[in-house]
């Protein structure tokens, strides 16, 4: 397939650039994977259409404010986007600037938050493809600790404005418990936690991976047929306890659905990677990066229900939903969330998707 195949006309106005006031009140789109059935609702449907033994798998990865400006120290402007932590100290990023720094290079960032002359200042140490590893110069500072005080939260590059306050916990999900993710998985952004309190009550079960999005999940993919695109690496950890509620789920003939692509991609990294070592479960634990690529023809090995927010045109995200409920099925329903003028991207409105078979 081309990539062009993926491509969707969107009016500038059904981008969100804010959340709505309530998570739980975004709208809902539920699609049949196997008919291509479209029903709209809310997304506190969510409770109905979600079984007492069913299995819910979150990405439990919170978003780091990772986005720092500051100047070389010749004065030129930078802007610095974290894109993996490497330890305390050490980083890979992207870097902006009118040219790029040279090894050895020193930089000075969040001045615009210290003040002048007091900004952090952080070494260039070499490049990794398109990222440049660097390093903060005071070693008794974590990287961690130095974005609390200068780093702004990385809104998507669509939501176009500048971050604001109340981004720092509402382009969060109310489950984030693992520092290191540079894009929410924004999925789960829809949850509150009455929600998740009234589906615990009705018997459904939780799980939780880990997967830190990438900056990587933004950018577009520039070749013309799929099946020679290249996904970017991001470290899974999917443990030993989601790996029993996803076996003990199966074997009571419940489903496991997962809350965003992210977790999708957790899941069936450890399942393939399982299946790959000829083992006898259908998932195993898996703690390792991923680069795996899920577009139309792929398989599914665990996954059964997918809830998901609507992504861009020509996406590998979009490759990996067509995937999941069919080309035509997938394609039609964007076409439908257009006409019914639905919120689109990270604080859009979310789909409910059943499977095709």
């Amino acid at each position: 397939m081309l990539v062009s195949d993926f491509h969707f006309d969107l009016p500038d106005e059904l981008i969100a650039r804010y959340p709505k006031p309530e998570r739980t009140a975004s709208r809902l789109l539920q699609l049949n994977g196997e008919n291509g059935e479209i029903f709209h609702r809310t997304f506190s449907d969510v409770l109905e259409l979600i079984n007492e033994g069913d299995l819910l798998v979150f990405n439990n990865t919170r978003v780091i404010p990772a986005r720092m400006y500051g100047r070389k120290a010749s004065g030129g402007k930078i802007e610095v986007l974290v894109e993996r932590v490497l330890s305390e100290t050490t980083f890979l990023a992207h870097v902006r600037s009118s040219k790029a720094p040279k090894t050895g290079a020193e930089l000075i960032l969040g001045e615009d938050k210290l003040g002048e002359g007091n900004g952090v200042r952080v070494n260039m140490l070499g490049r990794q493809d398109a990222l440049f590893e660097l390093e903060i110069a005071d070693k008794s500072t974590a990287l961690l600790e130095v974005l609390q005080k200068i780093g702004h939260m990385p809104l998507p590059p669509y939501i176009d404005r500048p971050d604001e306050e109340a981004d720092q916990e509402r382009y969060q999900t109310v489950y984030n418990k693992v520092p290191g993710a540079v894009a929410a998985p924004t999925a789960g952004l829809h949850f509150d936690n009455e929600l998740l309190a009234k589906l615990k009550a009705k018997g459904v079960n939780f799980a939780f991976v880990t997967l830190h999005v990438g900056a990587g999940t933004f950018q577009p993919v520039r070749v013309d047929k799929i099946e020679d695109h290249h996904m970017h690496a991001e470290y899974v950890e999917v443990p030993q306890d989601v790996v029993d509620a996803i076996l003990a789920t199966k074997a009571a003939g419940k489903r496991v659905i997962a809350v965003g692509t992210t977790s999708v991609r957790s899941i069936e990294s450890a399942a393939l990677a399982a299946e790959e070592k000829g083992s006898a479960q259908i998932i195993e634990p898996f703690f390792a990066d991923t680069s795996i690529f899920i577009y139309p023809g792929k398989k599914f090995r665990v996954i059964d229900c997918l809830i998901t927010n609507f992504h861009l045109p020509e996406s590998t995200l979009i490759m990996l939903v067509s995937a999941f409920a069919g080309y035509e099925h997938t394609m039609n329903a964007y076409k439908s969330a257009v006409e019914n003028r639905y919120r689109f991207f990270s604080y859009g409105d979310s789909m409910f998707i059943s499977k095709k078979s």
